[in-house]
């Protein structure tokens, strides 16, 4: 198994992805809230990436068992129903409903998927069920980390210290197999052995953590530090995203 990656997925087209495996980790806060929301019963999540997009695709869906949910500047868009906090994402809100989600990175990049073989939802609080879910493929995958704007730097430090726990915890747990790491996954690796002893910490400490706290969402960085707490993985299945059932690796 060869495990790659890409720090930000502005650095890729959907092209790149092509008949890849793909994880997908917007740790603050897309792939948790994707997460937290099948968790408490959504019947889907549909990725979009632009906000024109949000608005097309609401037009062809029932409106009362739709939801948008999504942020710009880390805030709930106007017009919509929800915002980008897993802590929103109520079973009371979500359960049975269709979400349409558009966020400024994370749903960039699980739509750019959609020609991908699989895609799958990472983050701290689903790594367990993560971690058998890549075991499970038995084939090579490509961890894409979401990253920042370009504008900001694009790169991020949660999405990598996770991908590098990913890495970390495959090299623990393979059962004997081989584990090729690339450049990019030696990277992750490397600042996950210095910045994941404390994820908590890890978050808040980071740039897009400080931010969040700033504008009222210090709690939605305790939520995204839970390791384990959620043991569900989030797979797409043509355009929309559901809750993997067990033994079944996606549905295309």
């Amino acid at each position: 198994m060869k495990i790659d990656l890409n720090f930000s997925q502005s650095h890729v087209d959907e092209l790149q992805l092509r008949d890849k495996h793909v994880v997908v980790i917007d740790v603050l806060r897309s792939s948790t809230t994707v997460i937290a929301a099948l968790q408490n019963g959504a019947r889907e999540v549909i990725p979009v990436a632009s906000i024109e997009s949000a608005v097309k695709v609401s037009g062809s869906l029932f409106g009362d068992v739709t939801l948008r949910g999504g942020e710009r500047n880390g805030k709930m868009i106007q017009g919509f129903n929800l915002g980008n906090s897993p802590l929103e994402y109520t079973e009371l809100t979500v359960r049975g409903k269709s979400i349409i989600f558009c966020t400024t990175n994370g749903s960039v990049a699980m739509a750019k998927c959609r020609y991908a073989r699989s895609m799958a939802v990472g983050a701290f609080v689903n790594m367990s069920a993560l971690i058998e879910y890549i075991r499970g493929l038995n084939a090579d995958v490509l961890l894409l980390c979401a990253g920042r704007p370009p504008a900001a730097g694009a790169f991020s430090l949660e999405d990598s210290v996770c991908a590098g726990m990913i890495v970390h915890s495959l090299l623990n747990h393979q059962g004997g197999g081989e584990v090729v790491l690339t450049d990019a996954s030696q990277a992750a690796l490397s600042l996950f052995k210095s910045f994941g002893r404390s994820v908590k910490k890890m978050l808040k400490n980071t740039d897009h953590g400080k931010y969040l706290a700033e504008i009222g969402f210090s709690k939605d960085i305790d939520f995204c530090a839970e390791v384990d707490a959620v043991p569900i993985v989030p797979v797409l299945s043509g355009t929309v995203i559901k809750l993997r059932k067990d033994g079944v690796e996606s549905a295309a």
